[in-house]
Protein backbone atom coordinates (compact mmCIF):
# COMPACT_ATOMS: atom_id res chain seq x y z
CA UNK A 1 0.00 0.00 0.00
CA UNK A 2 1.44 3.55 -0.93
CA UNK A 3 -0.47 6.72 0.76
CA UNK A 4 -0.76 10.32 -0.73
CA UNK A 5 -1.84 13.38 0.85
CA UNK A 6 -5.19 14.57 -0.09
CA UNK A 7 -4.26 17.61 -2.31
CA UNK A 8 -5.74 19.22 -5.29
CA UNK A 9 -3.95 16.48 -7.45
CA UNK A 10 -5.64 13.63 -5.63
CA UNK A 11 -9.34 15.17 -5.00
CA UNK A 12 -10.69 13.37 -7.95
CA UNK A 13 -9.45 10.28 -5.60
CA UNK A 14 -11.13 11.17 -2.75
CA UNK A 15 -14.01 11.76 -4.45
CA UNK A 16 -13.90 8.08 -5.98
CA UNK A 17 -13.45 6.64 -2.48
CA UNK A 18 -15.94 8.45 -0.23
CA UNK A 19 -18.62 7.91 -3.51
CA UNK A 20 -21.76 9.67 -3.72
CA UNK A 21 -22.69 9.91 -0.69
CA UNK A 22 -19.48 11.21 0.87
CA UNK A 23 -18.70 8.00 2.91
CA UNK A 24 -21.57 7.86 5.63
CA UNK A 25 -24.35 9.93 5.33
CA UNK A 26 -22.91 13.15 3.31
CA UNK A 27 -20.20 13.55 5.71
CA UNK A 28 -17.21 14.12 3.01
CA UNK A 29 -14.78 13.91 6.68
CA UNK A 30 -16.46 17.16 7.68
CA UNK A 31 -18.20 15.76 11.04
CA UNK A 32 -14.66 16.91 13.09
CA UNK A 33 -14.50 20.09 11.55
CA UNK A 34 -17.90 21.95 12.26
CA UNK A 35 -20.21 22.21 14.76
CA UNK A 36 -23.16 19.85 14.80
CA UNK A 37 -26.04 22.36 13.58
CA UNK A 38 -23.63 23.09 10.66
CA UNK A 39 -22.59 20.27 9.92
CA UNK A 40 -26.13 18.75 9.48
CA UNK A 41 -27.67 21.80 7.74
CA UNK A 42 -25.12 21.21 4.60
CA UNK A 43 -25.31 17.22 4.67
CA UNK A 44 -24.37 15.65 1.42
CA UNK A 45 -22.76 18.45 -1.18
CA UNK A 46 -22.31 21.42 1.16
CA UNK A 47 -19.66 18.92 3.37
CA UNK A 48 -18.43 18.36 0.39
CA UNK A 49 -18.05 21.84 -1.19
CA UNK A 50 -16.36 22.69 2.05
CA UNK A 51 -13.67 20.00 2.13
CA UNK A 52 -12.72 21.01 -1.61
CA UNK A 53 -12.42 23.88 -0.08
CA UNK A 54 -10.24 22.93 2.41
CA UNK A 55 -8.34 21.45 -0.02
CA UNK A 56 -7.93 24.13 -2.62
CA UNK A 57 -6.30 26.32 0.68
CA UNK A 58 -3.74 23.86 0.91
CA UNK A 59 -5.12 22.81 4.55
CA UNK A 60 -3.38 19.74 6.00
CA UNK A 61 -6.23 17.61 5.81
CA UNK A 62 -5.41 13.78 5.66
CA UNK A 63 -4.40 10.78 3.54
CA UNK A 64 -5.66 8.06 0.77
CA UNK A 65 -3.79 4.68 0.95
CA UNK A 66 -3.90 2.83 -2.47
CA UNK A 67 -3.48 -0.39 -3.76
CA UNK A 68 -2.57 -0.88 -7.21
CA UNK A 69 -3.32 2.51 -8.06
CA UNK A 70 -6.74 1.89 -6.67
CA UNK A 71 -7.85 4.44 -4.07
CA UNK A 72 -9.01 2.23 -0.81
CA UNK A 73 -8.34 3.75 2.52
CA UNK A 74 -8.58 7.32 3.75
CA UNK A 75 -7.18 8.97 7.57
CA UNK A 76 -7.83 12.17 8.78
CA UNK A 77 -5.42 13.79 10.52
CA UNK A 78 -4.24 17.50 10.90
CA UNK A 79 -3.27 19.12 13.99
CA UNK A 80 -6.09 19.14 16.83
CA UNK A 81 -6.82 22.54 16.56
CA UNK A 82 -8.50 22.35 13.17
CA UNK A 83 -11.00 20.37 14.57
CA UNK A 84 -13.77 21.93 16.51
CA UNK A 85 -15.80 18.77 18.03
CA UNK A 86 -12.48 18.11 20.07
CA UNK A 87 -12.61 21.82 20.97
CA UNK A 88 -15.83 21.28 23.16
CA UNK A 89 -15.26 17.89 23.79
CA UNK A 90 -15.21 17.07 27.52
CA UNK A 91 -14.44 13.07 27.06
CA UNK A 92 -11.86 14.02 24.82
CA UNK A 93 -10.41 17.50 26.14
CA UNK A 94 -6.31 17.73 25.82
CA UNK A 95 -4.60 14.75 28.06
CA UNK A 96 -2.18 17.99 28.55
CA UNK A 97 -0.70 20.97 26.94
CA UNK A 98 1.61 19.41 24.40
CA UNK A 99 0.20 19.91 21.01
CA UNK A 100 -1.02 16.98 18.85
CA UNK A 101 -2.03 16.19 15.67
CA UNK A 102 -5.08 14.10 15.60
CA UNK A 103 -6.54 11.24 13.86
CA UNK A 104 -10.17 11.81 13.84
CA UNK A 105 -11.22 9.49 10.88
CA UNK A 106 -10.50 5.89 9.13
CA UNK A 107 -12.82 4.92 6.01
CA UNK A 108 -11.99 1.72 4.02
CA UNK A 109 -13.73 1.07 0.83
CA UNK A 110 -16.18 -1.79 1.35
CA UNK A 111 -13.62 -4.77 0.04
CA UNK A 112 -10.47 -3.63 2.37
CA UNK A 113 -12.26 -3.73 5.44
CA UNK A 114 -11.45 -6.40 8.51
CA UNK A 115 -8.21 -7.11 7.11
CA UNK A 116 -5.79 -4.90 8.71
CA UNK A 117 -5.61 -2.26 6.46
CA UNK A 118 -6.33 0.64 9.38
CA UNK A 119 -3.31 -0.45 10.76
CA UNK A 120 -1.44 0.27 8.06
CA UNK A 121 -2.81 3.90 7.49
CA UNK A 122 -2.47 4.22 11.24
CA UNK A 123 1.09 4.09 10.59
CA UNK A 124 1.31 6.09 7.53
CA UNK A 125 -0.78 8.84 9.53
CA UNK A 126 2.26 8.89 11.72
CA UNK A 127 4.79 8.93 8.80
CA UNK A 128 3.03 11.90 7.20
CA UNK A 129 2.80 13.44 10.60
CA UNK A 130 6.35 12.99 11.00
CA UNK A 131 6.77 14.75 8.16
CA UNK A 132 4.77 17.51 8.68
CA UNK A 133 7.24 18.13 12.23
CA UNK A 134 4.60 16.79 14.50
CA UNK A 135 5.95 15.20 17.63
CA UNK A 136 3.02 13.41 19.12
CA UNK A 137 0.05 11.62 16.83
CA UNK A 138 -3.12 10.74 18.82
CA UNK A 139 -6.46 8.84 17.97
CA UNK A 140 -9.98 8.59 19.47
CA UNK A 141 -10.88 5.20 18.52
CA UNK A 142 -14.62 3.41 20.10
CA UNK A 143 -14.07 0.30 22.04
CA UNK A 144 -16.34 -2.33 20.11
CA UNK A 145 -19.45 -3.31 21.97
CA UNK A 146 -19.16 -6.81 19.74
CA UNK A 147 -17.01 -8.69 17.34
CA UNK A 148 -18.79 -7.40 14.28
CA UNK A 149 -19.46 -3.48 15.38
CA UNK A 150 -21.35 -2.01 12.71
CA UNK A 151 -18.91 0.17 9.97
CA UNK A 152 -21.02 3.22 10.51
CA UNK A 153 -19.55 3.33 14.38
CA UNK A 154 -15.91 2.63 13.58
CA UNK A 155 -15.28 5.48 11.71
CA UNK A 156 -12.48 6.29 14.28
CA UNK A 157 -11.07 3.60 14.38
CA UNK A 158 -10.70 0.64 16.94
CA UNK A 159 -8.38 0.26 19.79
CA UNK A 160 -6.84 -2.80 18.18
CA UNK A 161 -6.04 -1.45 14.93
CA UNK A 162 -4.54 1.47 16.69
CA UNK A 163 -2.43 -1.25 19.15
CA UNK A 164 -1.08 -2.62 16.14
CA UNK A 165 -0.05 0.60 14.62
CA UNK A 166 2.14 1.11 18.01
CA UNK A 167 -0.49 3.80 20.10
CA UNK A 168 -0.47 3.37 23.62
CA UNK A 169 -3.34 4.26 25.51
CA UNK A 170 -2.68 7.63 27.95
CA UNK A 171 -6.56 8.69 28.93
CA UNK A 172 -9.76 7.09 29.06
CA UNK A 173 -12.81 9.19 30.51
CA UNK A 174 -15.58 6.95 28.95
CA UNK A 175 -15.78 3.24 28.88
CA UNK A 176 -15.92 3.11 25.13
CA UNK A 177 -13.43 5.89 24.51
CA UNK A 178 -9.89 6.17 25.19
CA UNK A 179 -7.24 8.63 23.76
CA UNK A 180 -4.46 6.64 22.15
CA UNK A 181 -1.05 8.41 21.26
CA UNK A 182 2.14 7.78 19.50
CA UNK A 183 5.19 9.66 20.70
CA UNK A 184 7.25 10.33 17.54
CA UNK A 185 10.96 10.74 18.18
Amino acid sequence: MITKELTSATWKDFEKLFGLRGACGGCWCMAWRLKNADFEKQKGDGNKNAMKSLVKENKTIGIIGYINSEPVGWCSVAPREDFIKLKNSRVLKPVNDEPVWSVTCLFMAKNFRKIGLSSLMLKAAVEFAKSKEAKIVEGYPVEPYSENIPAAFAWTGIPSAFLKAGFKEVARRSKTRPIMRYHLE
